[in-house]
């Protein structure tokens, strides 16, 4: 069935970068200070360049086969089985994807805020909300995430604007930071929180004029890389390396040392948990509308709501797998490296070979 093209270039961007901007926003600068201490900004700022390189390969063979996504042209590419063995792969990854969303969003509310509520219940309440969402067709689901994109950038750069009057020039210093060694595995780490950006796969055939998904995924990374870059600079500038590796949620300490001017309010951090709650819903369900499309899409199957409820329980089970917040991180940790080779190393060699054997789709309108 021919895809519907109802989806502008700016609810395309809309999409990636709400998606981009999510849970990993809390502990960003404490995965770059671990890596780099002082150069925690530049190690986001190489991340960022890193997940471009990625997005730009998807995004590259999404235009060479406009009226498909990468589940279905893959089998053209390099053949049904390879190929559909892989997809599997991708599925099950955004799948746990999603549960460790899913989870780090409770083990954050039941530490900060719901302190009395079993961390089940906010995981199984925001995976219903996804869920459901998920139901609606793409360009509902684009206009979800154009709506909120304002909502998300506006008080976070106002938080962070506030916030730099506290900064310390010196505790940014030296750029490239005391521990270089540890800049790749830091790029790497940081990297993989762009990884939602993969839903580009499913945008571009949605798109009124797929000619502009570079355009597209050059100013996604633009914004969703620069605020990243910023939150570090934030972050670090006002803590130091040293104190920031002491924080568990850095960004949402700094929203606690920041005050609104004459002291209307003295804490932002409740306002900020706000939008955070926004970002997390819109990266869960891009996550989870993509694990779901890509499942029908591998099983040749029309109605494209089939699997959000059934995918349910099972990521369920697998956000509620990891024993406590340490074993969390070690397995988010653990899926974004394998995720990287699902979503960069993949596309990137799916491209060199339709490039090799001239295999494309039907050209694309300019």
């Amino acid at each position: 069935m021919k895809a519907t093209r109802d989806i502008t270039a700016t609810q395309a961007a809309a999409v990636v970068v709400s998606t981009i901007i999510g849970v990993g926003v809390l502990p960003l600068p404490l995965f770059t200070v671990q890596a780099a201490d002082t150069g925690a900004p530049l190690v986001t700022l190489l991340a960022s360049v890193l997940a471009l390189v990625g997005l730009l390969f998807v995004t590259l063979l999404g235009m060479r086969f406009p009226d498909h996504s990468i589940i279905q042209y893959s089998e053209q590419i390099i053949g049904k089985w390879p190929a559909r063995t892989i997809n599997a792969c991708v599925i099950v990854f955004f799948a746990l994807l999603t549960s460790l969303t899913a989870r780090e969003f409770g083990e954050v509310v039941v530490t900060s805020v719901l302190k009395q509520t079993p961390v089940e219940v906010t995981v199984i309440v925001m995976l219903m909300l996804a869920a459901i969402s998920a139901r609606n067709n793409i360009t509902t689901f684009s206009y979800i995430h154009l709506f909120y994109v304002p909502l998300l950038l506006v008080p976070v750069l106002m938080i962070i604007t506030l916030s730099l009057k506290n900064a310390e020039p010196l505790n940014l210093q030296p750029i490239w930071g005391n521990q270089p060694s540890g800049m790749l595995q830091g790029i790497l780490t940081v990297a993989a929180l762009f990884q939602g950006s993969f839903v580009m796969t499913i945008m571009i055939p949605a798109m009124r004029r797929p000619a502009k998904a570079l355009a597209v995924s050059f100013y996604s990374i633009l914004i969703a890389g620069g605020l990243y870059v910023v939150i570090v600079i934030a972050v670090v500038g006002v803590f130091g390396a040293q104190e920031t590796k002491k924080l568990l949620w850095p960004t949402l300490e700094l929203a606690k040392a920041t005050s609104l001017p004459a002291n209307v309010l003295e804490r932002l951090d409740g306002a900020f948990l706000a939008v955070w709650v926004t970002a997390v819903f819109t990266t869960l369900l891009t996550s989870y509308f993509l694990t779901s499309v890509s499942l029908k899409q591998m099983l040749r199957l029309e109605e494209p709501r089939i699997f959000t409820f059934f995918l349910l329980p099972f990521v369920f089970v697998l956000a509620m797998m990891p024993a406590n917040i340490a074993k969390m991180y070690e397995a988010v940790a653990r899926a974004g490296q394998i995720g990287l080779g699902l979503t960069m190393v993949y596309p990137g060699l799916l491209l060199l070979i339709s490039l090799l054997r001239r295999k494309r789709g039907k050209p694309i309108e300019r």
